[in-house]
């Protein structure tokens, strides 16, 4: 995971280069009222409703989203590459989500939700160095030993993409919303993996 330093700007949690993209990834939190628009427009994205099933209208997505920041357990994230926001993420802590219910959480387990929102940027290998940046993003915060992900069953590009970031398959689970296939990844794993 060595990579070349960047200068992190004031408004990124989260900023590194990817050297094998030589892009910059970068994440900020949410803002309501610059990222409404856009967030609106990628869950309303052919690629994106069956698994978000979040395809609403403006207003109703506005109240998902109030809701949703407002909720302590998750912090919302646009993701960036190069500058452009191109991505949205969810980070959340296991203990306090539906997920508890599915395995044994440990009380610092962390959790991860994406979508690649802009279509330019799908079917081009950004998925996989985009959730490695998000993965060492939650794993900055130390006493976090295990990253969890629930994708869709459906969903095997995803699926795939989680694997090859580190995570193993455990098991399929029932979701309200969903069949989805439960993953680990543990910290010792990802370092082993993109540490060099």
């Amino acid at each position: 995971m060595a990579s070349t330093q960047v200068e992190k700007k004031p408004e990124f949690a989260y900023q590194n280069h990817d050297s094998t993209l030589d892009k910059i990834i970068a994440f900020r939190k949410v803002k309501l009222g610059e990222d409404l628009t856009k967030i609106h427009h990628w869950m309303n994205q052919p690629h994106v409703i069956p698994f978000w099933n979040l395809g609403l209208e403006l207003d109703k997505m506005q109240a998902h989203l109030e809701r949703a920041i407002a909720d302590t357990h998750q912090t919302l994230y646009i993701g960036y590459l190069d500058g452009v926001p191109m991505s949205y993420w969810e980070s959340y802590w296991t203990k306090d989500d539906i997920l508890a219910n599915c395995y044994q959480p440990h009380p610092e387990d962390q959790g991860i939700h994406l979508l690649i929102g802009e279509t330019d940027y799908l079917g081009k290998g950004y998925a996989l160095p985009l959730l490695k940046a998000m993965t060492a993003f939650q794993l900055q915060h130390l006493p976090t030993q295990k990253i969890v992900a629930e994708p869709d069953i459906r969903n095997q590009k995803m699926i795939h993409v989680f694997e090859g970031c580190g995570f193993e398959f455990q098991r399929k689970i029932t979701l309200p919303d969903k069949q989805a296939a439960l993953m680990f990844c543990s910290r010792d794993r990802f370092m082993e993996r993109w540490e060099s």
